[in-house]
């Protein structure tokens, strides 16, 4: 077998397929049109996100057995177009969901107790104690959308703090004792905190957007470590401003490219994310939640056990 890897990766990968006995091609520069010309050679693409692996660069691709994706998600791949010439696809949302259920508490934590801004004015020479009084997460109903290994894990790292987690799902049958199913409209009648899980998809996209926002019942804080697109930045704007969000920690914004990489190429920012960088409501991170030194081996530990057990 012999594997292209068009980003890089935890060296586990190289070396799990390496005993494997398959050669790896590492190219983590080429454009997309000079790699479709030799795509043909390779039976394995291990990919991230660097560019869409389209129906175009797949039909070329004709001896591909497999496409490794070292993350979660797969909406960068035609997943119909894959599977209608039999190639296998291999993704690890085990291998970091951990990473990200821990993110998403620190968020919770850091957000409920204005701890960038407290931290920010304590550094400043600001001493301002009543201006920083926080919130507890005991005793608040935390709604989860998307309830796979992300969603799951989260509840399990909620269970310690005294809170009532909900989940509402696509999927009927899939919960377990950490989190009770309900309705969308449940949900958003009892919830106080809100923290999504769901891929992007055609129904994902736009999804918390000045309708659904309104819909809720109490003010409530947003979490989001899932997917940019799935937040409409401008509503959500709307509604920090009017209080009807009290508070936001964003992992991933509506603006990243495909890549998840240089998004501030261009200078030319939008209002509303400004609007964002600029509020004390509101927490960001660059896309990392899942993005820790012990998921890095674990995304690369997953896949290879994966391709080990349809392949060897």
């Amino acid at each position: 077998m012999k594997v292209i890897h068009l980003d890089h990766n935890h060296p586990d990968l190289i070396n799990g397929l390496k005993e494997l006995g398959w050669e790896n091609i590492e190219n983590y520069s080429d454009a997309k049109e000079v790699i479709e010309q030799s795509i043909s050679a390779y039976d394995g693409l291990v990919v991230r996100s660097r560019f869409p692996i389209d129906a175009s660069f797949l039909k070329k691709a004709k001896n591909l057995k497999f496409i490794a994706r070292v993350g979660a998600g797969m909406e960068n791949i035609d997943i119909n177009q894959a599977k209608s010439q039999g190639i296998q696809l291999f993704s690890a949302p085990e291998g970091n969901a951990t990473a990200v259920a821990e993110h998403a508490l620190g968020m919770l934590l850091a957000l409920l107790n204005n701890l960038p801004q407290a931290n920010h004015q304590v550094k400043s020479g600001v001493w301002a104690r009543e201006a920083n009084r926080g919130n507890e997460v005991a005793g608040k109903t935390i709604g989860l959308i998307g309830y796979g290994h992300m969603g799951k894990s989260f509840a399990s790292v909620l269970k310690g703090l005294n809170v009532e987690v909900i989940y509402h799902d696509i999927l009927n049958n899939i919960g377990n004792d950490d989190a009770c199913q309900v309705s969308l409209s449940e949900l958003q009648e009892r919830a106080d905190v809100v923290s999504l899980h769901t891929p992007e998809t055609d129904l994902t996209v736009g999804m918390v957007n000045s309708v659904f926002i309104e819909q809720f019942t109490k003010p409530f804080w947003l979490i989001n470590t899932a997917r940019g697109k799935s937040v409409v930045t401008e509503d959500l704007v709307t509604a920090l401003k009017s209080g009807k969000i009290r508070g936001a920690a964003l992992d991933v914004l509506e603006y990243e490219k495909s890549s998840f990489e240089n998004m501030f190429q261009n200078k030319a920012l939008p209002d509303a994310f400004v609007y964002l960088t600029q509020s004390d409501k509101v927490i960001l991170s660059p896309h990392v939640a899942g993005w820790t030194v012990e998921s890095h081996q674990k995304l690369a530990q997953t896949l290879i056990n994966k391709i080990r057990k349809v392949f060897v």
